[in-house]
């Protein structure tokens, strides 16, 4: 599994199949985290969720841009680990305009329509995760850090 192609497609399979995260965020020392439904986007280590303004993550996002996101795909079985794949994604969020954006809106709509009323609101905002680095778990002995910039390459 030392392939940067491999890794590559793990963490592509687990973006295409898991729907929600985990988003950590840090305002003045203090960490939060909030689950959020997720949707690949665009190129390779973009995701993208929605949040209404007035939350502690939307507060904690204009403050520092810092985020990470657990990810976890599989069923996790502490007997067998390899089952399991844990994915923690590096990197920092920006809102994007829902106008400009509207393909993005839709495509997030369609992986989550479940969530409609909520992205109706004036309220939403739509952010996008950019990845800068990973760190992929396939058991409790085998842990890999990959930048962006190493799959871009592969």
């Amino acid at each position: 599994m030392d392939k940067q192609s491999t890794i590559k497609e793990y963490i592509e399979g687990v973006l295409q199949t898991s729907r929600f995260a985990v988003l950590a965020t840090e305002s003045n020392g203090q960490p939060h985290t909030s689950l959020i439904a997720i949707t690949p986007h665009g190129r390779f280590g973009q995701l993208i969720f929605a949040t209404y303004r007035n939350t502690l993550k939307y507060r904690n996002l204009a403050q520092n841009s810092k985020v990470a996101l657990l990810i976890e795909k599989g069923d996790f079985n502490m007997k067998d680990l390899q089952e399991s794949i844990v994915l923690t994604i590096i990197g920092h969020a920006e809102e994007i305009s829902i106008e400009e954006n509207e393909a993005t809106y839709q495509a997030h709509l369609k992986r989550h329509p479940e969530m409609e009323s909520f992205m109706l609101s004036l309220d939403c905002a739509l952010i996008r995760v950019i990845a800068q680095s990973y760190q992929v778990v396939y058991g409790i002995n085998d842990i890999r850090w990959i930048t962006e910039h190493d799959l871009d390459s592969s």
